[in-house]
């Protein structure tokens, strides 16, 4: 079990870029204080894989009406958590002793579930990534609306 580190100056923000649930948790108490739009900007700058302070952020923008951040900050999300996505599945292939025979048993396999298409992209995005792709597309077109 990890030990947490009290912060400085009896701010929210933890000391290592690796933080905890209950930072999260203790930081939304207190809706929208610029230490926890700092620190939320810190997680997001950072690179973390937990989707909670890319959701703080988008709403925390979408109620000043900065769209342009907004759209910035789901961009950034949608490749961090794309590019982690084929991560993933390269290393599951990466382990296997004869990669073609697994690559192409799971692509039949997921064609026949209804995961991919005919040309092999996906059909499915998991949880962040479809919610995120959805409020990219309502965030231009604000910003065209503003234009």
């Amino acid at each position: 079990m990890r030990k947490l580190v009290k912060p400085l100056n009896n701010k929210r923000r933890p000391i290592d870029t690796k933080c905890c649930r209950r930072n999260y948790c203790k930081a939304m108490f207190v809706a929208d204080l610029p230490e926890n739009i700092a620190f939320y900007q810190q997680q997001a700058a950072s690179g973390t894989f937990d989707p909670l302070p890319y959701d703080r952020l988008m709403i925390y923008y979408r109620k000043q009406k900065e769209y342009k951040k907004e759209l910035q900050l789901i961009n950034r999300a949608l490749k961090l958590f794309g590019d982690r996505l084929k991560q993933q599945a390269g290393q599951v292939l990466k382990a296997a002793k004869s990669r073609t025979a697994i690559k192409r048993l799971s692509a039949q396999l997921s064609k026949s579930a209804g995961l991919t298409d005919k040309k092999g992209n996906l059909t499915f995005l998991p949880e962040p990534l479809s919610r995120w792709t959805k409020r990219k597309k309502t965030v231009e077109q604000k910003i065209k609306k503003i234009k």
